[in-house]
């Protein structure tokens, strides 16, 4: 269970500590922040919420652990992130159980989860010692007008103080995207977990704390956002934030400073079908992109674009693979489970209302118990219609009939997210140059949207994001460029 066993220290009574200076701490605040279970309704966990002197020593905490960090091998800092990784997925089940409580993920989905956070944080160990152990060597005669004297050695250093802000629907992994990179890269780390996950984070901290990491190193601050989230985003002490949500990440870009920023930010992923697709290979990636994890996902299918020919066809397949689907508590891996909180339920009906009332085709009828929305495909949807180019974050799915490829490109290019789309061909040429021609930061051809493997690059243009995610990318990202240049007294050359 959740809190018990090797996690004990992490719980005090009914409340859960955060975590500070290598200790698990209770907040001089004296108030908790409660956490709700998507499913009943009703508090379930709770947390610290911490103060900004708090988050004031933190970030002096990490930043001295950071200097010593800095000079730790980089085969001994792989070497602790290989026994994260470790004892992350040996003990896989208290951390997949918070996650089924606080974000109702299904039980299956909450255990994959945790694994492949764990393969990430191997991974990422050894990449970092592949990249961050080589340099670069120029010569100054490869410039015009110079001799060669002077050698110029580059190598990558680490930023000082990463902030990560991960989102609720993924806190886990897309935690560890953040951590491993930071940390094989010399970096320490400030986490500032979402409130729906924060207890999930919490456990997996502690999974690197048990590793062995320097005290200081990696801190776990929990707290409302309304509290603590501008004093850490805008706190002098950080030299690096990460950050996967909405459109909190426009408002923290600009008032972040000049610091490196990476930041994913949501998409309005389009599923262009042409008439030559093969339909069933298509209805099933729109049931897998569309309504995995009820929707919640960045790079869920949030709207398909199909040819008018085929149109009735691909609605009657995706229909009877809706059908299908199973709704109800994450605890029986249900395919749809409830959405993460009333608000965003009550966000999904107000777009399921506004196309109703513009005459889009209900396939389904609208069914709705609290927190849980079964999955509902409309059809005929219209660019007046909000559910065209709003995100949804539910398991509502729009079909928009167009009569021709370029229709279906303008409207993919007219919203002002940018993340990932698909096209679903026969002809590789065609999906190459409609490819080339979708504004987002990845297309995928003939599957669905999906961010992964965790090692490809992963990013979005517009309002969907700054910078590139990805193992490497974000190493890259998490480190800055040193040169060193000798200088010699005559030009010297090799002469083999």
């Amino acid at each position: 269970m959740a809190g018990t066993g090797l996690f004990s220290e992490i719980l005090d009574g009914e409340a859960y500590k955060y975590y500070a200076d290598g200790e698990w701490k209770k907040s001089s605040s004296g108030k908790l922040v409660p956490i709700i279970n998507p499913t009943t309704r009703k508090v379930h966990y709770k947390v610290q919420a911490c103060t900004q002197e708090e988050v004031n020593k933190v970030m002096e905490t990490a930043k001295i652990a950071q200097k010593s960090w800095a000079k730790t091998p980089l085969w001994k800092r792989a070497e602790l992130l290989h026994k994260a990784a470790s004892i992350l997925k040996e003990h896989k089940a208290p951390i997949a159980e918070s996650l089924v409580k606080e974000i109702a993920k299904p039980a299956k989905d909450a255990v994959t989860e945790v694994v492949r956070s764990g393969d990430l944080v191997s991974y990422c160990a050894e990449e970092g010692v592949r990249i961050l152990g080589e340099g670069k060597f120029l010569v100054s005669d490869s410039f015009p007008g110079n001799d060669r004297t002077k050698y110029c050695l580059t190598s990558k250093i680490p930023l000082g103080v990463v902030l990560a802000i991960p989102p609720f629907n993924y806190p886990v992994n897309l935690a560890v995207s953040k951590i491993a990179p930071a940390l094989i890269a010399g970096n320490s780390l400030v986490l500032k977990p979402p409130t729906q996950g924060a207890v999930s984070c919490l456990h997996m901290v502690h999974c690197f704390h048990l590793a062995g990491f320097p005290k200081g190193l990696i801190s776990c601050v929990t707290g409302k956002g309304s509290e603590i989230g501008d004093f850490l985003t805008m706190h002098p002490g950080v030299n690096c934030i990460s950050f996967t949500g909405g459109d909190t990440g426009i408002a923290i870009s600009k008032k972040a400073g000049m610091i490196p920023l990476q930041m994913e930010l949501g998409g309005k992923d389009a599923c262009i079908v042409l008439e030559d697709a093969d339909l069933d290979l298509v209805a099933a990636n729109i049931i897998k992109g569309g309504f995995s994890y009820s929707g919640q996902r960045c790079t869920a299918v949030k709207v398909v674009l199909v040819m008018e020919s085929v149109a009735d066809a691909l609605v009657e397949k995706v229909n009877k693979r809706v059908a299908k689907l199973t709704v109800g508590p994450p605890e029986e891996n249900s395919d749809i489970t409830p959405v993460v909180s009333e608000s965003s339920a009550n966000f999904i009906e107000g777009l399921v209302v506004d196309a109703k009332q513009k005459g889009a085709t209900f396939c389904q009828e609208y069914k709705r118990d609290g927190n849980l929305i079964w999955p509902l495909l409309l059809d005929n949807v219209r660019p007046d219609m909000r559910i065209a180019w709003e995100e949804p974050f539910g398991p509502v799915l729009p079909v928009i009939r167009i009569t021709s490829v370029e229709e279906g490109i303008h409207h993919c290019n007219a919203s002002n997210f940018g993340l990932q789309g698909c096209v679903f061909t026969k002809d590789i040429n065609k999906a190459i140059l409609i490819g080339d021609a979708m504004e987002t930061g990845t297309v995928q051809i003939n599957s669905a949207p999906a961010r992964g493997p965790d090692h490809f690059p992963f990013q979005g243009i517009k309002d969907s994001g700054i910078g590139s995610q990805g193992i490497t990318n974000s190493i890259n990202m998490m480190t800055k460029i040193k040169t060193t240049v000798i200088n010699l007294p005559t030009p010297s050359y090799s002469m083999g």
